[in-house]
């Protein structure tokens, strides 16, 4: 086996530590019996199965509370209700007397009830196909004797590297982030949710490896770094001193940055760029803060609703919002409604769908279901009342949307009215700009909302043509692609002639390179992974506005996402050295290599 592992870096910082890998898969059952008289002892196996299973599900409950909340812990309550269902338990058992060994049994039942449950005509019950296959995978795990990979087995403080194939729900809301301390896996791209969450996290990452879990076995001490994007297993003693040097040299530049968080990000020729923070959960706001964030431009909200079988209500949603608003007292919280479809998709009783990104989803699935999207319009009204909160949101591509928006916006505000709870009116309302035809016809617009923001991640998707989570694609994700530069220019040239702000909250934004670019295509406000605000504005208060508008015309002109990344370098070195550059994390700056 190959010594180094290569794929996408998704989150910068180096590691070094063991493996413990996570393949969370069903495992082969062979096909056994037995006599008559062993039956009895394999009833009994499984009765102690399902014991077990049940336990760990308490325990696994009880981890995911503890880091990620009850609400979203409950997302176990569905596989405990499963495990305990008396038909489920009426038919292994019939298998059984029929002389098939337990976990044969269990395999059988479980996999006929999936494939039922998968073609059900009621969406939320195909829902519980995922919950199933968790199922099938706890039981078979312990009848076979197999070791347990739950992510909560690690002890607090054991600098693990977390290797699995993909992060799903029912994982992500186990991990500990003071066992797990960094994480890899064969599937996503830098803006997949394992990536995205990484960042907001602040925990290294790769993503894209392949079939690392094919190729590791677990146990293996190794370096993962998530600047370049490598794992090298077994490293030498010389690689590991090579790697803890520069460890420390990071650790050196952060402490740095993080002493100058609270400097505003001016630029060597005067121009202000606000740099905010995009927060994935209420409890990240804090560290938003701390990192020098200027408040919030991209609040997530899907955490409420993703792994659970029911929508949150509406005091639940504003105890979340308010908490945010609080934490930055005052400076503008932007809180996008539930984009939820797509990618998070089931959910709440919404069944997948074949062609998702194109599908039911973000602001569409909320027009088409008034009832739940008004719970959360009160919740954002009321939330008013705690801090500066702007409304956000995604996937307009008609101004039909903004103003059926607003119709249900005034129909929220009138209920509280009349039920006398305190909120603001007139809360300032946002569009993401996400799609070719958002951004060529945001001029239509930009008279009814008070914002764009830019979601880098959804335009290079849908401008390239490229799904951002295939792995297999992830050298065609390119956001310096000339499309995808002149359509940021255009919503940028439209939004300052109309006289309404422009932001940018994708992924984009967090990179040091891609921010030199953006802020030469004019805009000035920026959101970004709450540990890359230090660096973004570092960057920004040691070169001009004006290099960066020369760099970001070169760059647009280029007829390549190569020849962009390079004309914007050279401009970079003028105001920094490669030594400098590739501390504030832009690796192989003297080579002149690609980061997009």
């Amino acid at each position: 086996m190959d010594r180094a592992l290569a794929g996408s870096p998704a989150s910068p910082g180096i590691v070094v530590g063991p493996v413990h890998l996570l393949r969370w898969e069903v495992p082969q059952v062979r096909h056994a019996v037995v006599p008559a008289e062993q039956v009895p002892a394999e009833l009994e196996r499984l009765e102690a199965a399902m014991a077990t299973t049940r336990g760990r599900l308490g325990v696994v409950r009880a981890r995911a509370e503890a880091h990620a909340g009850p609400e979203e812990a409950a997302i176990f309550d569905v596989q405990l209700s499963i495990l305990d269902d008396v038909e489920l338990r009426s038919r292994i058992e019939g298998l059984i007397r029929q002389n098939l060994v337990a976990e044969k049994a269990v395999d059988l039942v479980l996999l006929e009830w999936r494939q039922m449950f998968a073609r059900h005509a009621q969406p939320m019950l195909r829902e519980r196909e995922r919950d199933l296959v968790d199922l099938h995978i706890r039981l078979l795990s312990v009848l076979l004797g197999l070791a347990d990979h739950d992510p909560v087995d690690l002890a607090p403080g054991a600098g693990a590297i977390l290797v699995t194939h993909d992060l799903t729900p029912s994982l992500t809301v186990q991990l500990d982030r003071r066992a797990i301390a960094a994480i890899a896996t064969d599937e996503g791209t830098r803006t997949s949710h394992v990536a995205i969450l990484a960042r907001s996290l602040g925990i290294p990452a790769i993503v894209g490896l392949r079939d690392a879990t094919s190729r590791l076995r677990g146990g293996e001490h190794a370096v993962l770094d998530g600047t370049t994007g490598v794992l090298i297993v077994n490293p030498t003693p010389a690689e590991i001193h090579q790697y803890e040097q520069r460890a420390q040299r990071e650790r050196r530049t952060a402490e740095a940055l993080a002493r100058e968080a609270g400097v505003e990000a001016v630029t060597t020729d005067g121009a202000r760029v606000i740099v905010r923070a995009n927060v994935d959960l209420p409890e990240d706001a804090e560290q938003a803060a701390r990192s020098g964030a200027e408040g919030v431009g991209l609040f997530r909200t899907e955490f409420l609703v993703v792994g659970r079988t029911t929508m949150p209500d509406e005091e639940e949603q504003l105890r979340a919002y308010a908490r945010v608003a609080e934490t930055f007292a005052g400076r503008p919280v932007t809180i996008r409604t539930y984009d939820i479809g797509g990618d998070k998709l089931p959910i709440g009783g919404h069944p997948a769908e074949p062609n998702p990104f194109l599908g039911w989803r973000a602001i569409r699935m909320c027009l088409d279901e008034p009832a739940l999207f008004k719970v959360q319009l009160r919740a954002l009204l009321r939330a008013g009342v705690h801090g500066d909160v702007r409304v956000m949101l995604p996937l307009v591509v008609t101004l039909d949307e903004v103003r059926r928006t607003r119709e249900l916006l005034h129909e929220a505000a009138e209920e509280l009215a009349a039920a006398g709870v305190p909120f603001k009116r007139d809360l300032p309302l946002g569009v993401m700009i996400e799609t070719p035809a958002a951004a060529v016809a945001c001029d239509t617009l930009a008279g009814e909302v008070a914002f764009f923001s830019i979601g880098t991640n959804d335009l290079v998707q849908y401008t390239l043509a490229v799904d951002r989570g295939n792995a297999n694609l992830a050298s065609r994700f390119t956001p310096l692609h000339p499309a995808v530069l002149r359509l940021i220019a255009r919503v940028a040239e439209v939004g300052h002639a109309h006289g309404i702000d422009v932001a940018v909250c994708g992924e984009m934004a967090s990179e040091p390179l891609m921010a030199f670019a953006l802020v030469g295509l004019g805009l000035r406000q920026l959101s970004v992974a709450p540990a890359s605000v230090p660096r973004v504005k570092r960057v920004l208060r040691g070169v001009s506005a004006a290099l960066a508008a020369e760099a970001a015309q070169a760059a647009v002109r280029a007829t390549t996402a190569d020849g962009a990344a390079r004309q914007l370098r050279q401009r970079l070195r003028v105001a920094f050295s490669d030594d400098e550059l590739a501390t504030l994390g832009l690796p192989g700056a003297a080579a002149g290599g690609d980061p997009a």
